[in-house]
């Protein structure tokens, strides 16, 4: 067996069909697209949503609106009010977001952690977050706490 003696297995390839080239190809004139309409054409077949001329079903509904736009680079926060702190914490404990954490008070770990000011709070606490209302702060440095904030 020599180079040039080498051949495919029968059956192993197939002749691409060439279409449009006449008829005595077998697919001349209409090429196998049938006559006339949008397939018989050449070049763009819609596009994607597109309907036959019906105004498309993405631009018969309203905008979206509210809670369905969400900008990329927002910074959600977790919101811990000081009536929860009083309940878990008692004197001079000290407040983390890792103390908020064992506590259950955090909706996601990641991210940072936000004081308001809703409630009352009547024993000192040490108090590290990353960003407090300022009605908190002056309730917790009224009764003897200190805040600090984490960069």
């Amino acid at each position: 067996m020599k180079l040039h003696e080498l051949v495919p297995n029968p059956g192993s390839k197939k002749e691409r069909k060439r279409v449009g080239r006449g008829i005595s190809a077998g697919q001349g004139k209409t090429a196998g697209r049938g006559t006339k309409g949008q397939n018989a054409r050449s070049g763009e077949q819609g596009r994607l949503y597109r309907q036959g001329g019906n105004l498309p079903f993405y631009r018969r509904l309203p905008f979206m609106r509210g809670e369905g736009f969400r900008l990329i680079r927002r910074i959600e926060y977790n919101e811990v009010n000081l009536d929860q702190l009083a309940q878990v914490f008692g004197p001079n404990a000290e407040v983390t977001p890792e103390t908020l954490a064992a506590a259950h008070l955090l909706r996601d770990e990641r991210n940072p952690v936000v004081i308001l000011g809703r409630g009352e709070v009547n024993v000192p606490l040490k108090v590290r977050v990353h960003r407090i209302s300022a009605s908190a702060r002056s309730k917790i440095e009224a009764a003897g706490g200190v805040v600090e904030l984490i960069a």
